[in-house]
């Protein structure tokens, strides 16, 4: 896994410093090598690190032997392998980046079809003077861009961009709100103004003759068409079965040590269970264990390590580590997110035991049905006809639930009975709001709040067909918070480390074959049924039925005590800029103190992270 850079652009200078700075902020991603590429207006760089071909013979930008193409490349391509014999290139390297390169050489865009695996990169073609760049299917790897006023400027990370000294340090005000409603921004936005992420299965063309940018998909997350209904449950677990050790199969190439996350959970004891039946080798298994027995989930994953004979590591913390961790955490934050902390831990002690590739379970609660939000989009939808109802008795209804039962859960059901009538998109994004727009208008200076992004990305993406809410509802988590918050965070805070995490969860066929599925094979009856009964013999009832903890922090208590002289000064800071209204924040932030059940952490740290991240990116 690497990180990628680049510049055109006639009107500026110092391209090469610029690209050497970009470089620079991107060490983190790439230790084991850099490098960079200048011609007339285009720079190019790279950092890399090394997963396939250790030898230098994988040096970025990499240019074709005919000398027409140059790539820069972040990512890992699993059947290079087979791809590689069917190209008809004279290969001088072990890697996929030369694969990647030759199928784009003799294949064009139709090469994006036969690629399996998570990448983010781009070529530039001498001859036409075009700029193309990529991402893969699912949205795994980033790729950031700045196109305004005759420059063009991409980067894996959005400081890297910043670092250009070409985009300017400002917060786009609609991007601030999606922010609060969501914990994130969503793609294609950023929290900056002007800058944009590349949609995944997206292909954005740069060109340098006329200036003009175009984008269009090569692949599409909500064109999963119903494949043809099976004829009965077994076919369907077979075939969950055979996607999925095919998925862990093809992760499983590298030349470097690597190991597994495991939590104990389903999602991570699959993969650790599908790993150990696949690999040659004894696997490494990676778990965080506390001693406060509530945040431990110690117990489940040495039961799954023990039942697949993995070299167990279990990391001893106390909340205290934690905590003195935390200021590097969040310094290590490309981009905003009210999540990530964890995610820096769990890759800061795997890396530190020698591994450079790491797979997660990332995926398998969105793919199977596994949050609670599933089991309410059911229900609401069974329960549409409430929005038959006046409204005036449905108003009614909202405020004698929130007076006689405060809190958050109470105030969202609230806010859906106040919508006209019942609409699926409307609905899941009010069940994902972490503050409601009441509560933004009183912290921001502006009272007009823009359309919320989700609504209006999944009215214009959701397929026509008609499909199952369990499938809509997989589709709508992950083009949201999984793409925007988790695969987001999960990058960045592991390649802070310069570990690669891999997520089978999320290979394109398993993705396309479980989501065509109709909605009775996917009832989570019990925790993510289907893939539970998809492998018996390796989640045993000890897990399956195990209490869903989550990797979890007591973060209120925390912001009360040893956290609230850091969190109040940001909070106070924050309160006094721009956009903000001083009374509005410092009103949330006393709520909070006092225990207002409306106002929980979750409410707060988002705020306490913007304005964190603010200071450490010099951000106005």
């Amino acid at each position: 896994m690497c990180g990628i850079n680049g510049i055109f652009s006639s009107n500026i200078i110092n391209h090469t410093q610029r690209i050497e700075q970009m470089n620079a902020q991107l060490a983190h991603r790439g230790p084991n090598d850099s490098g960079a590429y200048h011609e007339g207006s285009l720079a190019l760089g790279h950092r890399r690190l090394s997963i396939i071909d250790l030898s230098s013979a994988g040096h970025q930008p990499m240019i074709s032997n005919c000398g027409r193409y140059v790539i820069v490349y972040n990512g890992e391509l699993y059947n290079f392998k087979a791809l590689k014999s069917q190209l008809n290139y004279p290969f001088i390297t072990h890697s996929d980046t030369e694969v990647v390169l030759a199928a784009w050489i003799q294949h064009g865009e139709k090469a994006l079809q036969l690629f399996k695996g998570m990448f983010a990169f781009a070529v530039w073609d001498k001859t036409e003077q075009t700029l193309t760049l990529v991402r893969d299917r699912m949205g795994i790897k980033p790729l950031y861009y700045y196109f305004k006023d005759n420059a063009f400027v991409f980067s894996s990370e959005l400081r890297a961009l910043l670092k250009s000294d070409i985009p300017p340090r400002t917060i786009s005000q609609n991007s601030l709100v999606d922010y609060l409603r969501y914990q994130t921004v969503q793609a294609p936005h950023t929290m900056i103004t002007d800058v944009m992420m590349l949609l995944p299965g997206h292909i954005l063309t740069y060109q340098t003759k006329n200036n003009t940018v175009s984008t269009k998909k090569y692949w599409d997350l909500f064109d999963s068409n119903p494949s043809p209904t099976p004829t009965n449950y077994n076919e369907v677990k077979n075939t969950v079965r055979n996607l999925f050790f095919e998925a862990v199969e093809k992760r499983l190439v590298a030349d470097v040590p690597f190991g597994a996350f495991l939590s104990g959970g389903i999602d991570s004891s699959a993969v650790v269970g599908a790993m150990a039946k696949m690999s040659s080798t004894q696997i490494n298994t990676f778990n965080i264990s506390f001693a406060e027995e509530e945040f431990s989930e110690a117990k489940y994953a040495r039961h799954i390590a023990k039942l697949h004979n993995t070299q167990h590591h279990e990391i001893h913390l106390t909340p205290n580590d934690f905590l003195e961790m935390l200021p590097h955490a969040l310094a290590s934050m490309d981009h905003p997110s009210g999540d990530g902390p964890n995610s820096w831990l769990v890759s800061k002690v795997t890396k530190e035991a020698g591994i450079d590739m790491a797979l997660s379970g990332l995926g398998g609660d969105e793919l199977f049905a596994g949050y609670s939000i599933f089991n309410r989009m059911a229900s609401l939808d069974k329960n549409k006809w409430l929005w038959q109802t006046p409204s005036t008795i449905r108003k009614l209804a909202g405020k004698a639930l929130t007076k006689f039962k405060p809190g958050v859960s109470s105030a969202k059901i609230t806010q859906l009975l106040n919508l006209p009538n019942y609409d699926f998109n409307r609905v899941f994004a009010v069940s994902r709001q972490t503050l409601l727009d009441y509560q933004i208008n009183s912290l921001l200076n502006q009272k007009t709040l823009p359309t919320h992004i989700p609504v209006a990305w999944l009215a214009a993406n959701m397929p026509i067909h008609k499909i199952g809410v369990l499938s809509k509802t997989s589709m709508a988590e992950m083009s949201t918070y999984m793409q925007n918050v988790l695969l987001r965070d999960t990058d960045q805070m592991s390649m802070a480390h310069a570990l690669e995490v891999r997520v089978p969860f999320l290979d394109h066929d398993l993705v396309e074959y479980v989501l065509s599925l109709p909605d009775k094979y996917k009832q989570p009856i019990s925790p993510k049924k289907l893939l539970v009964d998809s492998f018996p013999e390796l989640l045993p009832d000890y897990i399956v039925n195990r209490p869903k903890m989550g990797f979890t922090f007591p973060w209120k208590d925390w912001l009360k005590n040893e956290l609230h002289s850091f969190a109040n000064d940001r909070i106070k800071t924050l309160s006094q800029r721009n956009y903000f209204n001083q009374q509005g924040v410092l009103s949330l932030w006393q709520r909070f103190n006092g225990g207002d059940p409306s106002v929980t952490f979750s409410r707060i740290w988002p705020l306490i992270v913007l304005e964190e991240w603010m200071r450490n990116n010099s951000i106005e």
